[in-house]
């Protein structure tokens, strides 16, 4: 099973506030997995083609003005599947941590494709669209949803995991609260080590976050707080991702969806 680690959506620069990374955009990290079985499978979108032709229409003016969207038709996720001798239909399965308009602007361009998320995360999306976070522009297709409670599942080293129906027992969903009513990571094994990486979604935004004594970068610790929807929950996932790193670091890569530096190093490592 093959992993490749794609930036689909080059979002507003940012300082790493430390000497070492020089600045860079923010990026919205998602995963293809290449399985023997299931055909492709992709973790978030990012930004779709809708999104960079028509951006104030399919993303909303104000998101566009906040986030400074690169809008580059090679990042999106469709343009670097083909890059990579795949077709779009090649894309069996979606699994999405959540529904803000930068994790699912992809989903019109795989419309043959299920989509697999947490249940609580569509009942939202569906109540509260349209809105800054949820554009319905992105479901208009009629996507084939696979919603999953999230309430019970295996342990996964002291996190709850749900099976997404018709997937590997190498993927599943790990609820992680706080940011959105159904807010989930998603885990990907790699066979032939045994190891996992955890795409963490927006459950935190900073590298440096995860370290045992946290340290926010100034600019994204204001998304992630002024987007909360339970700051508690928010905070203790937080913390039990800290302590999943440094009780299982050795098993688990963790990582956010914006942090370009995260993204770089696995890029490299791969």
């Amino acid at each position: 099973m093959r992993i490749h680690h794609l930036n689909c959506g080059s979002v507003r620069a940012i300082e790493a506030t430390y000497d070492g990374p020089p600045s860079t955009h923010a990026v919205n990290h998602c995963l293809l997995v290449e399985t023997p079985a299931s055909g492709l499978v992709l973790v978030e979108t990012g930004l779709g083609l809708d999104d960079v032709r028509d951006p104030d229409a399919s993303l909303g003016r104000e998101w566009v003005e906040m986030a400074e969207p690169a809008l580059a038709e090679d990042e999106t996720a469709i343009r670097q599947i083909a890059r990579l001798g795949y077709s779009p239909l090649d894309v069996r399965h979606i699994l999405l941590t959540h529904l803000d308009v930068d994790h699912c602007g992809g989903l019109p361009d795989f419309p043959h494709a299920r989509v697999h998320l947490l249940a609580s995360e569509l009942d939202a999306a569906l109540a509260q669209a349209p809105s800054f976070r949820y554009r319905p522009a992105h479901w208009a297709h009629g996507p084939q949803w696979a919603a999953y409670s999230g309430a019970a599942g295996d342990d996964w080293f002291g996190f709850t995991a749900v099976q997404p129906d018709g997937l590997p027992e190498d993927i599943k969903l790990i609820p992680l609260g706080g940011h959105t009513s159904g807010h989930a990571g998603v885990a990907v094994r790699d066979p032939g080590s045994d190891m996992w990486l955890l795409h963490c979604g927006d459950a935190y935004y900073y590298h440096r976050e995860l370290q045992p004594v946290p340290e926010r970068h100034p600019l994204l610790d204001f998304v992630q707080t002024s987007s909360e929807t339970h700051r508690d929950l928010r905070l203790g996932t937080q913390a039990r991702l800290r302590e999943l790193v440094r009780d299982h670091g050795d098993r688990v890569t963790a990582f956010s969806a914006h942090d370009p530096w995260e993204l770089a190093a696995l890029q490299a490592a791969a």
